[in-house]
């Protein structure tokens, strides 16, 4: 008796080592939560405002509320053609979106130098009967 309790006993235990292996193995796998977070996408935010500084030195144009950097990367467009941060004068109205950078500062994606350039309207034709 003592023989075929003890023969049960190592069978469970020879079945069951695999299994608490694999366990194990999956735990270890698996990444800590803060390894998994993705970091926040950066979308690009929208502006519109008067011009109430440029300063072509620092690359940047200051509207009333905020100061927005003017990088490489920055896009400026007036009536719908590429134009340049000394295009922009002190009153102008401007459109575009910024982005923050790692220091908190916001650099502009895109400057619509008198808001962004409407599409010409395409003139009907009338039939003459």
């Amino acid at each position: 008796m003592k023989n075929i309790v003890l023969f049960i006993m190592l069978a469970a235990a020879v079945v069951t080592a695999p299994l608490n292996l694999r366990a194990q193995e999956k735990a270890a796998k698996k990444p800590a939560a803060s390894e998994t977070a993705k970091p926040a996408k950066k979308h690009a935010t929208p502006f519109h405002g008067t011009v109430t500084a440029v300063d072509v030195n620092a690359m940047t144009v200051t509207l009333s509320n905020r100061v927005l950097n003017v990088t490489s990367e920055t896009k400026i467009m007036k009536a719908g053609q590429p134009a340049m941060l000394a295009d922009i004068s002190v009153g102008e109205k401007i459109t575009g979106q910024f982005k923050k950078n790692e220091g908190g500062q916001l650099d502009a994606t895109v400057i619509h130098i008198g808001g962004k350039a409407k599409p010409a309207k395409k003139e009907k034709k009338k039939t003459q009967e």
